[in-house]
């Protein structure tokens, strides 16, 4: 009889403990899908790019707003004081151009009714003293070609300094992009440590070795 006691003493320990153990491993099942549930995979920033195609399409569009995308900003008054110069350059110099252009002509026609030469004449001469100096009359028709030529050449090129200005603009704004998205190391360094060399079999060369580590 007591035997039997003893067993089934046994037996319901043992049943309690096999039903812990049931318990356990269903909420350890339980935690597990609870936290597999709840376990979202968030993606990963995105990162914008600096496109050096945009500068350059901007500052195509608009001087200096391909400066402005690449945060540029201190550029762009100097790229529109160079366009101003320029285009400042441009009329100064076909204003006089045409101005002597008109003269000259004038004056190697000699149409009485157009004398626009005379307004560039220097003070200190006047119609006659052309008519009855010859030397005076040859320095003054070169004078008023030269000043033609001149103010042409100089107009002329103030239009390739606006195309070129343009350009470096383009160019300048392509550039800052690129080196927007250029990975520029901060870990370059050098080390230098002295090293022996042997030369043949009782000699040895001492040196110094440098690295560079990037």
């Amino acid at each position: 009889m007591i035997n039997i006691k003893s067993s089934l003493r046994v037996i319901g320990l043992i049943a309690i403990l096999n039903s812990f153990a049931i318990n356990a491993k269903a909420q350890s099942d339980t935690a597990y899908f609870e936290v597999a549930d709840t376990l979202v995979f968030l993606p990963e920033p995105e990162v914008k790019l600096h496109s050096p195609h945009k500068a350059t399409l901007y500052s195509a569009i608009l001087p200096g707003l391909g400066q402005a995308y690449n945060k540029k900003y201190w550029k762009i008054p100097l790229v529109y004081a160079a366009l101003g110069g320029l285009v400042y350059a441009i009329d100064f110099n076909s204003t006089y151009y045409s101005k002597y252009k008109t003269a000259y002509r004038d004056y190697v026609i000699q149409d009485p009714n157009n004398k626009s030469y005379l307004d560039v004449l220097p003070p200190v001469y006047d119609e006659d003293d052309l008519k009855n100096d010859a030397r005076l009359d040859a320095w003054f028709e070169g004078q008023l070609e030269n000043k033609k030529n001149y103010y042409k050449r100089y107009r002329d090129l103030s239009y390739v300094g606006i195309v070129l200005v343009y350009v470096l603009n383009l160019v300048d704004a392509s550039v800052d992009a690129h080196f927007k998205t250029y990975d520029v190391s901060n870990d370059l360094s050098i080390h230098w440590e002295p090293i022996v060399t042997p030369i043949g079999s009782q000699f040895n060369h001492v040196g110094l070795q440098v690295r560079l580590v990037f």
